[in-house]
């Protein structure tokens, strides 16, 4: 059997009164304490805080101290409601090192902080007493059979200490199997219960346990081994009180012992050979856990770099709606100055040429549109049908004979004969249409539709809805506003030329999209592109970053090309005009299934 249990009488004899009298006092200088006596009572009563959610238990006392009373590293004492722990367990920490009443401080000493769970694992489930006169071969079983049960019914209720009831599996398990009190079967048998009967706990994993199972089998036999087997596993179904069982089984382990014969002949190397494999078992344990540990972290490391990957990006997308807020708030300004990159005002470089009076033409563009989009932008009642047993509603015949048909059965009624019928309004989308303009010098035959365009969509969208607006950006190099994004349809139309350079149709997005919530739900946004897309490289992924999160937010992107030679924007609809009059038509129309697609 072991040769040392965990489970101890609650006093000590008179015998050892007198040798710890005796040590006191030996006659020799007296030893210098390693470290204070007083440190090691701190570290005992901070893991008895720690004990009470161990155990469930606010009654015991821990004690922790060089060396230990009982000679194993750590014992329960019922009587006393004491668990003593050697300070040895956390070398080579100091005590000033070791501070349990942290939460996660146990990470730093897991080997001594398993044998503390195990300890509250006998605290908390071996609470059965061998009655007195019991035969002490059968309580020496009894004990043996209990160091798994008690493992496994705390792993029941926290199954969570797992790793740590692993970690002091070497701590526990090898000083008995290199000091044993028995030889022979009993020996092996001893091994048996308490690796085997871990791997039945669910402590150990069965693949782990292989080379003292094959060796346990080779020495005892199968048949012994699987009797054994059946014993310990019918002593972990044991109730925590029941002293009856528990010593049933423990004189059922006797008699397996005493009547087996066995299998083969004893090595008389049988320790050398129990620890070898006792040491294989927990080696692959340690690897075992070693690559869980290395893949909890590795995952562990993946959400954080998730994480830190997504925080990145939220202050990216914070950054990039300041920056288009600045960019719109300098462009939308009541000068109608035209501006730079980075907001400053430059006004030798703004397209506009002027202002006249819209035509008949567009006026009636305007209106023809107008009626255009509050068609599109109609939306049926709904309707919700409910019904009850009771009035307001209209009666449903069918259900009111149902109904007195189950009362004249004697059942509760379930049938509801009355049907009430809610109809409501559905809200009109408001529209929200931005127009960006290239006039780089490639762009001249633009000018005068998309002037004639802007005044008509925005002239529709406010006689459509009051909560509609739209907005025109002339772009090359620098930004400038034709038309802003106000509630009042503006009085005459804008006219610009087409001869910059450059193309900054990034910020022109920028703006469109914070000045007119292009990227909000919840109405019929449209942003419409004029241009060639003859742009470097970093101009069109700027732009094509922007067009992308406006169609992941449901805006719908069309690109007007007038010229055969034009380029498309990925993620923009493509519309070639061979005729640019036919600009405004075009506008309207997309605007119009804008704002009819709108949900």
């Amino acid at each position: 059997m072991s040769a040392h249990h965990h489970v101890q009488p609650s006093t000590t004899t008179p015998d050892d009164d007198a040798d710890l009298a005796r040590w006191d006092d030996d006659g020799a200088p007296p030893a210098p304490p390693r470290s204070s006596p007083a440190a090691w009572l701190r570290v005992g009563a901070e893991l008895g805080d720690r004990l009470v959610a161990l155990s469930g238990r606010q009654d015991l006392l821990v004690t922790c101290r060089p060396g230990t009373r009982s000679g194993a590293p750590a014992a329960y004492f019922p009587g006393l409601a004491e668990i003593e722990f050697d300070a040895e367990l956390f070398a080579p920490l100091q005590p000033h090192e070791i501070r349990p009443r942290i939460v996660g401080d146990e990470e730093h000493y897991p080997a001594a902080w398993g044998v503390l769970v195990h300890e509250a694992a006998h605290a908390a489930h071996s609470v059965w007493e061998p009655p007195a006169g019991a035969e002490p071969r059968v309580v020496e079983a009894a004990l043996l059979l209990e160091e798994s049960r008690a493992e496994g019914a705390h792993l029941i209720r926290r199954p969570t200490d797992r790793r740590y009831l692993r970690t002091s599996a070497r701590t526990l398990v090898m000083p008995d199997i290199a000091n044993p009190s028995f030889q022979g079967v009993e020996q092996a048998a001893s091994v048996a219960a308490l690796m085997l009967g871990r791997r039945d706990a669910g402590i150990l994993d069965a693949g782990e346990t292989k080379a003292v199972a094959d060796l346990c089998e080779k020495v005892l036999g199968a048949d012994l081994l699987a009797t054994l087997t059946g014993i310990w596993t019918a002593a972990h179904r044991t109730a925590d009180h029941d002293a009856t069982t528990m010593l049933a089984h423990a004189q059922d382990w006797c008699d397996a012992l005493d009547t087996a014969a066995p299998a083969q002949p004893i090595p008389e190397d049988l320790t050398d050979l129990l620890s070898g494999a006792v040491t294989v078992v927990l080696d692959n344990m340690a690897a075992n856990d070693a690559a869980d540990l290395a893949a909890q972290v590795a995952a562990t490391n993946a959400v954080a770099a998730q994480s830190r990957a997504q925080a990145q990006d939220r202050a990216q997308q914070a950054g990039q709606r300041r920056k288009a807020a600045a960019t719109a708030k300098s462009v939308f300004n009541a000068r109608g100055t035209t501006v730079s990159p980075d907001g400053t005002p430059r006004p030798h470089g703004n397209p506009i040429t002027g202002t006249r009076q819209p035509t008949a033409a567009e006026q009636t563009a305007a209106a023809r549109l107008s009626r255009a989009l509050r068609a599109a932008a109609y939306r049926e009642r709904t309707e919700e049908r409910t019904t009850s047993p009771t009035p307001p509603g209209r009666l449903n015949m069918r259900q009111a004979l149902a109904r007195d048909a189950q009362r004249a059965a004697g059942s509760i009624p379930t049938a509801e004969p009355f049907t009430h019928t809610r109809r409501r309004n559905s809200p009109t989308p408001p529209l929200r249409v931005g127009i960006a303009v290239d006039v780089s010098g490639s762009m001249s035959a633009a000018c005068k539709p998309v002037a004639s365009a802007a005044w008509i969509v925005a002239r529709a969208a406010a006689l459509t809805d009051p909560d509609s607006r739209t907005a025109t950006i002339a772009y090359d190099h620098d930004l400038t506003a034709l038309t802003r994004p106000t509630h009042r349809a503006p009085d005459r139309v804008t006219t610009f030329e087409a001869n910059g350079g450059s193309h900054n149709l990034g910020d022109a997005i920028d703006a469109l999209d914070h000045g007119l919530d292009l990227s909000r739900p919840g109405t019929g946004r449209l942003l419409v592109i004029v241009t060639d897309a003859q742009y470097t490289g970093g101009e069109t992924a700027q732009a094509v970053t922007r067009i992308k999160r406006l169609t992941a937010a449901g805006c719908a992107v069309l690109q007007l090309t007038l010229s055969a030679n034009s380029l498309h924007l990925p993620g923009t609809t493509l519309l070639h005009l061979p005729r640019p009059s036919s600009a405004p038509a075009a506008i309207a129309k997309a605007a119009t299934d804008a704002i009819r697609k709108t949900r």
